[in-house]
């Protein structure tokens, strides 16, 4: 261990523990390495701080190779998944984390708790921790092939067609989801909902309580007592969870509002023996096949129908839209900002439509960032709708992060915290979809811009963006609970839906059991995706469309005139140049101090939400008081969990973390 500038006296006290038994593999732990602070004088303390950060500007160039082959291994097998491509995958992975081991014990030699620069000890505490690669070489394969298994059995999950039993290739992208689109056949929506969940929920539950034990294991040698601790670590904050309930609270009221406004109209349209009153609302009937966005209800439960609709779909068919003329149009919104335009290497291996010589993909929409400071690149199955038309501007938010990040340190290279990412494509979304916008772009003809049409405007956008949140937001609470063992695996699919329940106010269309395990059914749980970024990303999105559209002169809080809602932040450099400054610090920086550089506030906060949505709500309270409505539901009366799994969850400590994180 470099100790140059230790006395004499301070060597003999030192102790250094650093125990690796069977090299890692017969007990997969790594030994903690215990300093006792040495003291020298300031040239020698100078020289150690100038070894370290040679020694980081060597490691930073082998991570950045060794995450390029990562990235270009995982990319070969999500684009085209094939046994070859999944047993080099494999191999690249356990090859670079028998990299990342040897470089953790050098980096381990340093005495970095001692440095005075505060960046060189940022850099040298983000690579202490090892990762997955901690664990030993059988049980990392274990790990990665579980994740492959249940990326595989998502990907090549195929269904019956409800009308056609004969017709049995139906995947999630496009045909399942276009059903949810089109039917308003309570039955068959039923039909391929259960169809869904049981290929690719309940065939990946064995891999995933294999991949729970493995990470756990991974998790320890971290430091951590389970990855849910690892994963909170990720915001830097030791009051996480609190945070993320209090954010629940602000926001809660207002989709109380919107679930007891679609509630009604789901039972005028199916009736009250398929939704009930005061019941939660059965997840099939949500236009969505995880409930998780409700926007296919708006064409029968818009508030105002006699308004002209925001068909923007139409207008890209009607206008010859190709995905390249759609991908186009989102990079020349950047520009417009003075933000960055697509490299040509983008251009040259983006999939931007899913490839016609029937190989199996991973077709849900994704950024990548191949560490070399020049290629990166968007997967992605377009078709031409206003959904697909605002997943690229999303998409293409993640390629500008990585652009104005690409010149830092690899280890710095990611958002400020895990929702940052997802908040930067979104809030571009959010002007790109305001009529101001589209009226600009030619998709959508010149009408009135009056309080009804905009009820109907926020209205569209509430039924995606705060009803998202409940279901981001349980998705982790549930892994939280697994990953700690408060949910054991004899329960899974009973916690699952008692989250949804809970917290969503959604049931199952039938009777589940321990047999289903339906959380599997999401990319996100079977791509080892934490979720919670999804969660924090809807609402600091509207913190950051507040600023950027102060900056923009578009919007002024407490003014009536101009609504956060119609605020378009097209062609203003002031605001594109703030949001490239925030992006430019990568995680170089806390969040906080990311968060104040955009919008002068340190904390997570949801009142840009409340503001934004604010006419909504008003809305809202007065139409469910005139009719009636119930605020809030009663207990399913759909069985998904046995009496005695519920008798056991009463007082178990998964129920008081249910009931103190999701205020009830």
């Amino acid at each position: 261990m470099p100790c140059g500038y230790c006395s004499e006296t301070t060597k003999r006290v030192l102790f250094i523990m650093l125990k690796i038994i069977g090299e890692l593999a017969l007990v997969g732990a790594i030994a903690s390495v215990f300093i006792v602070a040495a003291q020298g004088t300031a040239e020698e303390r100078a020289a150690e701080e100038a070894a370290g950060r040679r020694y980081m500007r060597t490691l930073d160039e082998q991570r950045s190779r060794t995450k390029n082959r990562m990235a270009l291994a995982s990319w070969d097998y999500q684009s085209n998944i094939t046994d070859y491509n999944q047993e080099r995958q494999l191999q690249v992975a356990l090859e670079v984390a028998d990299q990342d081991k040897e470089a953790w014990k050098e980096t381990m030699t340093y005495l970095w708790h001692e440095f005075e620069d505060p960046d060189l000890k940022r850099m040298f505490e983000k690579y202490s921790k090892l990762g997955t690669a901690a664990l030993p070489e059988d049980l990392n394969q274990r790990l990665i092939s579980a994740i492959n298994n249940m990326q595989a059995t998502y990907a090549k999950a195929t269904i019956c067609d409800y009308k056609d039993r004969t017709k049995c290739d139906l995947r999630v992208e496009p045909e399942i989801t276009e059903i949810f689109v089109e039917s308003s056949d309570a039955e068959e929506l039923k039909y391929t909902w259960l169809e869904w969940h049981k290929a690719a929920g309940a065939a990946s539950k064995a891999d995933f309580i294999e991949y729970v034990n493995m990470y756990n294991e991974a998790a320890k040698l971290n430091g951590y007592d389970s990855v849910a601790e690892w994963w909170l670590s990720e915001y830097e904050e030791s009051d996480s969870e609190e945070q993320f309930a209090a954010l629940w609270d602000q926001v809660k009221p207002l989709y109380q509002q919107i679930h007891a406004y679609v509630r009604r109209h789901l039972r005028l349209f199916y009736g009250d023996q398929v939704v009930s009153a005061k019941g939660p609302i059965p997840a099939h009937l949500l236009g969505n096949i995880w409930a998780q966005s409700w926007n296919n209800l708006e064409k029968f439960t818009r508030p105002f129908p006699d308004k002209p609709d925001v068909d923007v779909t139409a207008a890209l068919i009607n206008q010859n839209y190709t995905a390249l003329k759609i991908f186009k149009t989102a990079e020349e919104f950047f520009v417009s900002l003075n933000l960055s335009g697509m490299p040509d290497l983008f251009w040259e291996r983006s999939i931007i439509e899913k490839p016609q010589d029937g190989r199996d993909m991973v077709c849900h929409a994704s950024a990548w960032d191949f560490f070399d400071g020049e290629d990166f690149r968007i997967k992605q199955c377009t078709t031409i709708t206003s959904a697909f038309f605002k997943t690229t501007h999303h998409e293409m938010g993640h390629i500008q992060y990585y652009l104005q990040y690409k010149d830092l340190p690899v280890i710095y290279r990611a958002g400020a915290n895990p929702g940052f990412h997802e908040a930067v494509g979104d809030v571009i979304s959010l002007s790109v979809d305001t009529p101001k916008h589209l009226r600009v772009m030619g998709l959508l003809e010149d009408g009135p811009d009056d309080l009804e049409s905009n009820i109907n405007q926020l209205y569209k956008m509430g039924i995606d963006k705060i009803v998202f949140l409940p279901f981001a937001y349980l998705l982790d609470l549930f892994r939280y609970g697994v990953f700690r063992g408060t949910i054991s695996e004899e329960d899974y699919n009973c916690h699952f839906w008692q989250l949804r329940e809970t917290l969503q106010g959604v049931e199952p269309p039938a009777p589940r059991s321990e047999q289903d395990f339906d959380p599997a059914a999401k990319y996100h749980i079977s791509a080892d995706v934490e979720y919670m970024r999804y969660y924090i990303s809807y609402i600091i999105q509207f913190q950051f469309h507040r600023s950027l559209c102060e900056l923009a002169g578009e919007y002024t809080s407490g003014e009536t005139e101009r609504l956060l809602s119609n605020c378009d932040i097209y062609n203003s450099t002031e605001a594109g140049n703030a949001l490239g400054k925030m992006l430019q610090l990568g995680s170089s920086k806390s969040w906080p101090d990311a968060m104040e550089a955009l919008t002068g506030q340190r904390k997570m906060d949801a009142s840009g939400v409340l503001e934004y949505f604010q006419p909504l709500y008003e809305w809202l309270k007065t139409e469910n008081e005139r009719t009636g409505e119930y605020i809030g539901w009663e207990p399913s009366t759909v069985q998904y969990c046995t009496p005695e799994q519920r008798d056991n969850m009463e007082n178990s400590e998964f129920r008081q973390k249910l009931l103190k994180y999701s205020g009830n």
